[in-house]
């Protein structure tokens, strides 16, 4: 679930091809988005959830699937 919003606000905001999110090995940098579109994508999902990201530039080097992982993480 939260794959899925995440994947819908990014492809709303950032007009990301909705195809890109069928690699297996997606990278977040993958997306183009700059520092700033991460913060944005990550404040949406701080929002929605009700948790805070300590180091979002963490998220720059991770796979997508991963960075989806550790907030799923957080979240719970």
């Amino acid at each position: 679930m939260l794959r899925q919003i995440i994947k819908d606000f990014v492809i709303q905001q950032f007009n990301v091809d909705p195809a890109v999110f069928d690699r297996p090995d997606l990278k977040v940098s993958d997306l183009g988005l700059d520092s700033l579109g991460v913060v944005e994508m990550l404040f949406e999902v701080e929002d929605l959830y009700g948790f805070q990201v300590d180091d979002p530039a963490r998220y720059s080097s991770m796979s997508f699937d991963e960075m989806v992982a550790d907030m799923e993480t957080t979240i719970r």
